[in-house]
């Protein structure tokens, strides 16, 4: 994370948790009401189609296997997308598909916070 974040490491709270469900009563805790997205490539729905809110997260997996099937399938059809890409190309690197999609849902939401 630190590396990643170069210097905006100070503008996130990270919070790890034991596990997936763990994860869940954590937001269920804290923010009461929320949806999650799982960001995968075994769904027909692309990112732009979805209807973000303010308080929605999204879920990516590791870029080497994505996110596990069961957590897909336990999530409305409705939460799970996908970014479009050509039939022959490789797919994005997992921060390539987190900029997308999340610039995706701030725009959705009229870029909340920006100058």
């Amino acid at each position: 994370m630190r590396r990643a974040g170069l210097d905006y490491h100070d503008l996130a709270r990270v919070t790890r948790h034991k596990d997936y469900a763990a994860f869940i009563e954590y937001l269920q805790r804290e923010r009461g009401s929320f949806r999650v997205f799982a960001c995968t490539t075994k769904t027909t729905q692309h990112h732009v189609d979805a209807q973000f809110q303010p308080g929605d997260v999204l879920l990516f997996g590791p870029e080497t296997r994505g996110l596990p099937a069961e957590l897909i399938a336990s999530l409305p059809a409705e939460q799970r997308i996908r970014i479009p890409m050509m039939p022959e190309a490789r797919s994005l690197n997992l921060s390539n598909a987190v900029a997308i999609i999340a610039f995706e849902a701030w725009r959705q939401m009229g870029f909340d916070g920006a100058r």
